[in-house]
């Protein structure tokens, strides 16, 4: 199979608001709730066509959060919309209590996730929410990897009776191939197949994934690529399928090494007994790189080639 280049979409933020603007139409209990984020969650087009289903608290990500859970409990359907930096440090205490804990079904969009607001540093990063959010009991989270998976993940929260946290960037995401044109919380998508080694990413990651392999394509490397979109509960099945059928994993994401997917995929290999040549591709444990996401990424390898070279590292080549 001959891997093609990616065409580009629209950014997920841009999907995102596309996707609710469409179901508000038919759903008046939609609402969007903003902490002075309609602006950069891409959220004006919904609120000039719907401005009864906003609601804007300003900036006080705990309040977002409080007054997220008390419109669902009265059977609202919820977008609470705020950088996901704040979203998951500020108001941590009212997502652990007031929506996991409480089992009201919001949903949490943390937008410019990771390090899209790269070149403002530690403040804006975004690196613990999913490391944090693991932690607790009665949540899923997922990171949508292009536009389809936003689209199907925004369709799925507007009729689901669980809380969820779903991360997004901001920059343009390609469209990526995938062997079946479906989308299942829990169950990983296969972008393309191989035997040699997998690569298992989210969200923004993927697409250097994809790139990665296919560079080592060309070195006649087969590679699976995994959007493993949700964290949160982690399809362990497709983890061990894959380490029974490839000679070395690495996983990517836009996140600290420490409590994310590497980790989790990690966790799953050796309490099922699978020794595999591994690697986690995140950002380390130092100092925080400042500069854009494409630089960072750069950076710390996260990048066709920087993967295509781990790839060939771990399988000695």
């Amino acid at each position: 199979m001959s891997l093609k280049p990616l065409s580009l979409g629209k950014a997920n933020l841009e999907e995102y608001s596309a996707t609710l603007i469409e179901l508000a139409e038919k759903n008046s209990n939609i609402l969007a709730v903003t902490s002075d984020s309609r602006g950069s969650g891409k959220l004006v087009s919904y609120a000039e066509k719907y401005p009864e289903q906003i609601v804007e608290v300003g900036i006080a990500e705990q309040n977002l959060v409080g007054v997220a859970a008390g419109l669902a409990s009265t059977g609202k359907s919820i977008f609470a919309t705020s950088p996901a930096c704040f979203l998951a440090t500020r108001s941590l205490e009212q997502v652990k209590n007031d929506v996991a804990y409480s089992n009201q079904p919001v949903a949490l969009i943390g937008i410019s996730a990771g390090v899209s607001y790269g070149a403002l540093g530690t403040t804006h990063h975004s690196l613990h929410d999913i490391a944090a959010l693991r932690a607790f009991h009665n949540i899923d989270i997922v990171v949508p990897a292009d536009n389809f998976e936003t689209r199907e993940v925004i369709k799925f929260a507007a009729q689901s009776d669980k809380p969820i946290f779903i991360k997004f960037g901001k920059k343009k995401m390609p469209h990526l191939p995938r062997l079946e044109e479906k989308f299942e919380i829990g169950k990983a998508s296969v972008v393309c197949e191989g035997t040699d080694v997998a690569f298992i990413a989210c969200g923004e990651t993927v697409a250097p994934a994809y790139e990665a392999a296919r560079l080592l394509e060309e070195k006649g490397i087969s590679s699976e690529v995994i959007s493993m979109h949700t964290i949160s509960p982690l399809d362990e099945a497709t983890i061990l399928r894959v380490a029974d059928k490839c000679k070395a994993i690495v996983t990517i994401e836009e996140h600290s090494v420490h409590g994310g997917l590497g980790e989790a995929c990690a966790a799953t290999l050796m309490q099922n007994g699978k020794a595999i040549p591994f690697k986690i591709m995140a950002i380390p444990y130092e100092d925080t790189v400042a500069g854009s996401q494409e630089e960072i990424f750069s950076h710390y390898g996260i990048s066709g080639e920087g993967l295509k070279d781990k790839a060939l590292e771990l399988l000695k080549l």
